[in-house]
């Protein structure tokens, strides 16, 4: 059977240059922020078709908060990109940890059926299982 997808389409977005996130100073201990992006779109690498779902981010700072103009401003650069579904949320978990270095974390896609085919991606991250 001929693969449709190639290696190139697989790796699409992954090493793309996006803007940075912002931190702050975290000031209290032991809560949780989820930041809900209701209206995510980023673009298949291989149709050129727009992907469209809800990215929902839930994490546990330590020393630093995301800071939100910034991260929207982050999640608006995928628009125009080229990148599969499961490797958005993973990108997006690997740039928040980077950025934040929270206690735990976890990103959820949920995007919209095509053609009958609708798709939810959760990649989780924390301390205790260890850095990525």
């Amino acid at each position: 059977m001929k693969r449709n997808y190639t290696d190139d389409h697989a790796r699409a977005g992954i090493d793309a240059p996006l803007p940075e996130i912002e931190v702050w100073p975290n000031q209290y201990e032991d809560y949780e922020i989820v930041i809900d992006t209701p209206e995510f779109t980023s673009v298949c690498p291989k149709t050129g078709l727009p992907d469209f779902g809800k990215i929902v981010l839930r994490y546990v700072p330590d020393k630093s908060c995301l800071e939100l103009k910034s991260y929207k401003m982050y999640l608006l650069a995928y628009r125009n990109l080229g990148i599969f579904q499961e490797n958005v949320v993973n990108r997006v978990l690997h740039d928040v940890v980077k950025a934040a270095k929270p206690i735990s974390a976890a990103v959820t896609g949920d995007f919209s059926p095509r053609g009958g085919l609708g798709t939810v991606v959760t990649a989780t991250w924390s301390r205790k299982r260890g850095n990525r």
